[in-house]
């Protein structure tokens, strides 16, 4: 038998065992004396003589007892009782006599206070009952008892909450045990397939250290996980603990954060504490920014002593003097440039674990996930839902998947269909649709107009977005939106940016041509195209006056002008250059296509909205095949993902048509205008289709 059994085996000390000692002694108190004071009983014949001789300070008379009390002054205590101590007598010592006749006591009383022997009162009194005497005498003392094992049992964490005043240096970690059947493993994720095979190691270091300590290598201190909201950080690090079936403590960063003093670094000892005595095991502090963030320079200007002190302890605690075999600590953070630099060192946070948003196959997997507790129809296509939720986590679409059953619910169906889907997405993207908001025929004729440009101008263009469908209904903020499927690529070339700004051109260039004048509608596509050109000339190098230039800046396209005045006036200049040349593009392909503008205007003002096969029947078929159904038809799937096969094994699919699809670009208005559009979700990440960070 070990030393950790026999610790266990030990009786654990308890509170009740210092209650129950209080309470012994107090019965025993009160059974064996008189409040500390002592009684001598004597004879009638004695009683007179102290009464005579002037002792008696009072006379208390029980006639149904028949029994008198008498006090004795204190210069008289020693000829009474034989001595003066206290201790030995008591604070208050008494005679006790039997007596049968009042009268004679009476006479006695009399005659002493006749002689000036006795100056106090006789007082006649009817003896307590025994339950009674010991119910007044122990019912106060039992409210005191009471009420202080209250406060005790509060203050030592017995509160319905389980926090306590003694108990804030304890560590708020939630402990998850090993074989627990809530035990989360990798098929619970879906997609991060790179993520995957990088925590896979954690596992592996867990399951078999020895595999590693033999050659001389140290087991890695811990890992970050690193990304946007909502990708599945936390789920992830609970699938490390789960596949190595070891225990796992989780707690926020916040967690440490208390309002007293030092509180913080005390629940960082307390944790590791745990985590040695439970190891091996896993420590996974989620949003470890809250703790871990830069340490001031100066403390004197707004420093938190407190959150340092935490974090100080906290990296002590990872790479000090001690040692923490076999606890492996993982943190998420979506801030990881605001964490300190000794946090990120090699020691403590070993590696950095990428978990990026879902490409296009990992989206199909995720929907494959969050669809199997969902009743749907034969109408849902996952690929064509994986295409129209570009950029959107595993939390956005845990959502749409969520809003979808909603939405069939509220219309009282009993599966969920494309369209339910369509709507979610409809929804989240672009808001709540706005049946009240009423337009006059010239704002409809000219918002219809800009729409149409929008769809013509990207049908003729090989680069840009495939167009999905077109309406003219309010939507969120949005007056008019065209919805497309944008490209996913991983690089993007000059001409393809060039169509998609052309394409974005089109809405203020069908206005021109079309009405004769412009409107606020274009306020967005213009922000959005400035945006793109200076990104191109300043950031790309795509310009002829200024080529394979990179004024670098540091927050996406908000320059700092890291250049000089006539440069400046260059890059002006090469801006406007490129954007009438598009301008001029986008009115020269609406003039070659007139009529089947025209048409396609006249058909959005009647039916409000249309989709990609009625845009087909007026211009043909679009020539080009788009970057994503190359990728849908090579049946491309990530490799290792359990998941997205137990998904396709256990629901059957039936893809759709996807001609009748759901946006991804929403146009949103102009706060003060009625008749302004533009694309919303292209205003959030305006280079999300070009993105030039990716190469």
């Amino acid at each position: 038998m070990n030393e950790k059994e026999n610790k266990n085996k030990m009786p654990r000390f308890n509170m009740n065992w210092i209650y129950g000692i209080i309470i012994v002694i107090l019965v025993y108190l009160f059974f064996t004396g008189t409040g500390g004071s002592s009684t001598k009983t004597v004879d009638y014949t004695t009683f007179e003589t102290y009464v005579k001789k002037g002792y008696a300070t009072g006379i208390i008379a029980q006639k149904d007892k028949g029994v008198l009390q008498m006090g004795v002054k204190k210069e008289h205590r020693a000829d009474v009782f034989g001595t003066n101590d206290v201790k030995g007598i008591g604070g208050l010592p008494v005679i006790s006599v039997e007596y049968a006749d009042n009268k004679a006591l009476l006479d006695l009383v009399h005659e002493a206070q006749n002689t000036g022997a006795f100056k106090g009162t006789l007082k006649y009194e009817q003896s307590s009952d025994f339950m009674s005497n010991i119910f007044w005498n122990f019912f106060p003392l039992l409210v005191i008892i009471a009420i202080w094992v209250f406060i005790m049992r509060r203050m030592s964490g017995g509160s319905p909450t389980g926090r306590s005043v003694f108990s804030v240096g304890k560590s708020k970690a939630k402990l998850i045990e090993k074989g627990e059947a809530t035990r989360v493993t990798f098929k619970d994720v879906a997609g991060q397939a790179g993520a995957k095979m990088e925590v896979a190691e954690i596992v592996e270091f867990l399951k078999n250290p020895k595999k590693f300590t033999d050659l001389g290598g140290k087991i890695p201190k811990g890992a970050l996980l690193v990304g946007p909201p909502g990708t599945g950080k936390t789920l992830l690090a609970k699938a490390v603990a789960g596949e190595a079936n070891v225990p796992f403590f989780s707690l926020s960063g916040s967690d440490f954060v208390e309002m007293f003093v030092g509180v913080g670094a005390s629940r960082v000892r307390d944790l590791f504490r745990q985590a040695k005595e439970k190891s091996p095991c896993i420590i996974f502090i989620d949003e470890i920014d809250a703790v871990g963030r830069a340490r001031g320079k100066n403390p004197a200007m707004g420093g938190n002593d407190e959150r340092e002190n935490t974090l100080n302890q906290l990296l002590t605690e990872m790479d000090g003097f001690g040692t923490n075999s076999g606890v492996i600590i993982l943190a998420a953070t979506n801030r990881v440039d605001i964490l300190d630099k000794a946090l990120l060192r090699a020691g403590r946070f070993d590696r950095q674990i990428h978990v990026d948003l879902p490409d296009l196959n990992e989206r199909k997997a995720v929907f494959k996930v969050h669809l199997r507790p969902v009743k749907t129809d034969s109408t849902v296509d996952i690929d064509l839902l994986a295409r129209q939720t570009p950029g959107f986590s595993g939390a956005d679409i845990a959502n749409v998947c969520n809003e979808a059953a909603l939405i069939a619910a509220r219309h009282g169906k009993k599966a969920v269909s494309k369209d339910d889907f369509l709507s979610a997405v409809d929804r989240i993207i672009g808001g709540l649709e706005k049946q009240t908001k009423v337009m006059t025929v010239e704002e409809k004729q000219t918002i219809a107009l800009h729409e149409a440009g929008h769809a013509t101008i990207s049908w003729f263009l090989q680069y840009a977005n495939p167009l999905i469908k077109v309406t003219i209904v309010p939507r969120g903020r949005a007056l008019g939106a065209a919805w497309y499927l944008p490209e996913e690529r991983q690089i993007t070339t000059k001409e393809q940016m060039l169509d998609e700004m052309c394409a974005t051109l089109g809405g203020r260039a069908a206005e021109e041509l079309f009405t004769g004048h412009i409107s606020s509608g274009a306020l967005n596509d213009l922000e959005r195209v400035t945006k793109q050109a200076y990104s191109m000339i300043a950031y790309l190098g795509m310009s002829e006056r200024l080529p394979n230039l990179c004024y670098y800046n540091n927050d996406e396209y908000n320059f700092t002008k890291p250049y000089s005045d006539q440069t400046a006036q260059l890059i002006d200049e090469e801006v406007k250059q490129m954007i009438a040349e598009q301008y001029e593009r986008a009115k020269s392909l609406l003039r070659e296509h007139q009529e089947g503008h025209a048409e396609l205007a006249k058909i959005l003002v009647e039916r409000e909205v249309i989709f990609a096969e009625d845009v087909e029947k007026i211009f043909g078929k679009r020539p080009w095949t788009s970057r994503t159904e190359e990728l849908l038809s090579m049946n491309e799937e990530l490799p290792g993902d359990e998941m997205a096969q137990d998904a396709d094994e256990q629901k059957e699919e039936q893809p759709a048509t996807a001609s009748e699809e759901q946006p991804t670009d929403m146009l949103s208005e102009h706060p003060t205008e009625t008749t302004a559009q533009a694309d919303a979700h292209e205003a959030e990440k305006p280079q999300d289709a070009q993105a030039p960070k990716e190469k």
